[in-house]
């Protein structure tokens, strides 16, 4: 009997440790947002949630106002709906919010990657360096050295038919974006190590082709990934794959690659000279391909097919592409130079900008997240005051909030090129939600010290292929009544999203 009673006390304390684990005596206190716990202890709302985000945030505004606390597999994460109140997040200190928790999390997760230094100011002031200003021109000019190496045999092969050839839009734009993205920030085949420079090329076409093969199995994992949801076969799958990556892109086949962007090899060395392992700056390698290939693609995708839906879209870029074409001195026609598009021709691109834009604000789809590292308030726009709790999450869905949002953007769900220019041609900055500006109307990069570092580079990127498919080819949809294909609402909240089908549309040169 003596031994009977500490023996029931523990299991009653195990107990009671376990339902507090699963949120059974988490109370609304007064003072904080609306609490939705869900109905299934510690899950709450996840499975919702995972099943469609979208539809799941727009009901939790719709009973609980801008501003709620969820319960999301053990997490309290309390949404921000209120675009004239995004401020309070993306200005907030990370002494109270950070998204460093999250990230760490996360990248162990997805990428295998540990890190106990905080670099992320290194990241930032190498991203300043490299993905803009002078840094950017040379990688642009990279990007269309890759671009004309992997499109060439292409234009040549099409050239010589005088039929259509046919392809899925979304493997195509993805395929063509990542190689050559891949190809301009960790190097090209050295033709040292190779018979002729051709040879070399030849190389660079076969691997980025191999590797972007074996990173679309991996993307396709990527949601359930995320979620650690993976079936026992997948996580098999999952573990080949990334070791695969960080073989493919480790430090030591690096050394031996020619044109390495000063990006990648610099991240590499900060690491090193931190005494971070080998190893594990291989693993980082890999997260940083993730970052900048991983939803340019897609974009990309969507911003050709929009054009091929809109005709009217389609000649004012075309046109405009046209001009830039005959301003720079360069013309297509069979048998003459490649075209060379410059950095500067990029910057002269206003109606390209905006289609690009309108793109991204119906096609990406992220939620921004940041934990909450002591307790504090929210102050709302209006003056209303939320307490939030230290270990909490702060996070916006900005794709309700304000990219779909019918008074900042009317007809919010319709593709319109224009719709981020002014009359005279000049960028639109200018959006108003009951009669107040919004600084926030469309937010694909996130934003704050979380806003994606290499905007500027991806953005280039997006409207190299795009100058470069509609310069070369003529394009149409194979089957031009179809409807445009819904999203893959398993990719809500990881950036941009994909189609539920392939597309499949037809080329062929323009001269």
């Amino acid at each position: 009997m003596g031994l009977l009673l500490p023996l029931l006390l523990a299991l009653l304390s195990c107990l009671i440790g376990g339902l507090y684990l699963l949120g059974v005596f988490r109370r609304h206190r007064s003072g904080e947002p609306p609490l939705d716990k869900g109905l299934i202890p510690w899950l709450g709302h996840v499975l919702e949630f995972r099943r469609n985000t979208l539809k799941f945030i727009e009901r939790m505004k719709q009973k609980h106002g801008d501003v709620f606390t969820v319960q999301l597999g053990g997490c309290y994460i309390t949404f921000l709906q209120d675009p004239l109140s995004f401020g309070a997040f993306v200005k907030e200190s990370k002494e109270k919010l950070d998204n460093l928790p999250f990230v760490k999390q996360l990248s162990r997760r997805v990428f295998g990657y540990v890190s106990q230094v905080d670099y992320r100011t290194l990241l930032q002031a190498s991203s300043n360096k490299y993905l803009q200003g002078e840094g950017l021109k040379v990688l642009t000019q990279a990007m269309m050295d890759n671009l004309e190496n992997l499109m060439s045999h292409e234009i040549g092969s099409a050239a010589d038919e005088s039929s259509w050839k046919e392809d899925g839009l979304f493997m195509y734009s993805y395929n063509i974006l990542f190689r050559a993205g891949y190809l301009s920030l960790y190097g090209n085949a050295s033709p040292k190590s190779e018979e002729v420079e051709e040879k070399a090329k030849e190389k660079d076409r076969a691997e980025s082709e191999a590797l972007f093969k074996e990173f679309r199995k991996y993307d396709q994992l990527f949601p359930d990934l995320a979620y650690g949801v993976l079936s026992p076969r997948e996580r098999l799958e999952t573990k080949r794959l990334l070791e695969l990556f960080w073989k493919t892109l480790s430090v030591q086949k690096m050394k031996m690659k020619n044109n390495v962007s000063g990006w990648i090899r610099d991240n590499a060395q900060y690491r090193e000279e931190n005494d971070m392992k080998e190893s594990m700056i291989n693993r980082f390698m890999f997260a940083l391909l993730w970052a900048s290939q991983g939803n340019t693609g897609p974009a990309s995708f969507w911003l050709l097919l929009f054009l091929m839906k809109h005709p009217e879209a389609m000649k004012a870029v075309k046109e405009e592409i046209d001009k830039v074409l005959k301003e720079s001195g360069q013309e297509v026609r069979l048998g003459g130079p490649s075209i060379n598009l410059t950095y500067e021709m990029l910057k002269e691109t206003p109606i390209l900008d905006s289609a690009l834009e309108e793109t991204l604000r119906l096609c990406v789809a992220p939620v921004l997240s940041r934990s909450v590292i002591q307790d504090m308030t929210l102050k709302m726009a209006d003056g209303r005051e939320y307490f939030l709790r230290k270990g909490d999450r702060l996070a916006m869905f900005p794709y309700s909030a304000v990219q779909t949002d019918p008074e900042l953007h009317p007809d919010p769900h319709s593709f319109k090129y224009d719709r981020f220019l002014n009359p005279d041609g000049s960028k639109k900055t200018e959006f108003y939600k009951n009669g107040q500006k919004v600084k926030f109307y469309s937010m694909p990069w996130g934003s704050g010290v979380s806003m994606c570092p290499g905007r500027f580079f991806a953005s280039n990127e997006m409207k190299q292929v795009v100058f470069l498919v509609l310069a070369y080819f003529e394009i149409e949809l194979k089957n031009p009544e179809e409807k445009i294909p819904e999203f893959d609402f398993s990719r809500w909240g990881f950036g941009s999203m994909q189609p539920n089908r392939e597309v499949q549309f037809r080329y062929r040169p323009t001269y």
